[in-house]
């Protein structure tokens, strides 16, 4: 359920390109990957696969309200849950897929050509910085409390020097609002960047590990978001008034 949970809340929601309604889903060997994208930003998650009767890769689309129901199903993180794929359907199970499950759930898969993620992962970023996922997380909630319709973006200055990021927002006729968060790593330039906040509480909610890595180049290129190895975000800048 973690690679679900870490993923589904980047999907698209009744896009026309209708492949980035659901869920990715790759397996090659023991390795399992799930990427969800909504065309502003994209979530990756990977595990292993604890036993496999397939040799060959396989690669899917799995509908978003599926896996969503899959998740109110689940009534212990650790339950196995099997999987069987066909040409147009997926087939999951809490325990053997026999008539020994708890609870079967059957899907038609997403018709259509998932976009290739890997061109939209940034590579060679110059700049990493290292913080608390609750502090962050804190911080752009309180940064995020005076951006309405008209300016959604909290901008982020990186201070290399106090090894600082400084949060505000500002709105016409509310004022602003800043909060600056100690980092715990600061590597590249100073840099000035602006996001949309939901899209960053969004991941740091479902983040496993405290320490978290964001990676970025400039101001007007994607951030990148990491945890560990298993787990990477990418969310597009906003401009900043």
């Amino acid at each position: 359920m973690s690679l679900i949970s870490r993923t589904i809340f980047a999907t698209a929601r009744e896009n026309s390109r209708y492949a980035i309604n659901g869920v990715l889903c790759k397996r090659e060997d023991k390795k399992l990957e799930l990427v969800a994208t909504d065309g502003r930003r994209l979530a990756l998650a990977r595990d292993n696969v604890v036993e496999s009767t397939e040799s060959g890769p396989v690669s899917c689309i799995i509908p978003t309200k599926a896996l969503s129901l899959l998740m109110k199903l689940a009534e212990d993180p650790d339950e196995p849950l099997n999987i069987a794929i066909t040409d147009n359907q997926a087939v999951f199970a809490f325990g053997p897929l026999d008539d020994r499950s708890r609870a079967v759930l059957a899907t038609n898969l997403v018709e259509g050509t998932f976009p290739p993620y890997e061109d939209v992962i940034p590579k060679d970023l110059d700049i990493k910085v290292g913080f608390d996922r609750d502090v962050l997380s804190s911080a752009v909630r309180r940064a995020a409390l005076l951006t309405n319709e008209e300016s959604r973006g909290v901008r982020m200055a990186f201070h290399a020097a106090d090894k600082q990021v400084e949060l505000s927002s500002r709105a016409p006729e509310m004022g602003e609002a800043r909060v600056t968060v100690d980092l715990s790593s600061f590597e590249g330039d100073e840099i000035e960047i602006g996001f949309n906040p939901a899209f960053l509480t969004d991941a740091l909610r479902v983040i496993e590990q405290p320490e978290v890595i964001m990676e970025l180049k400039g101001p007007n290129k994607p951030g990148l978001f990491r945890s560990g190895s298993d787990f990477l975000y990418v969310v597009m800048p906003v401009t900043l008034s």
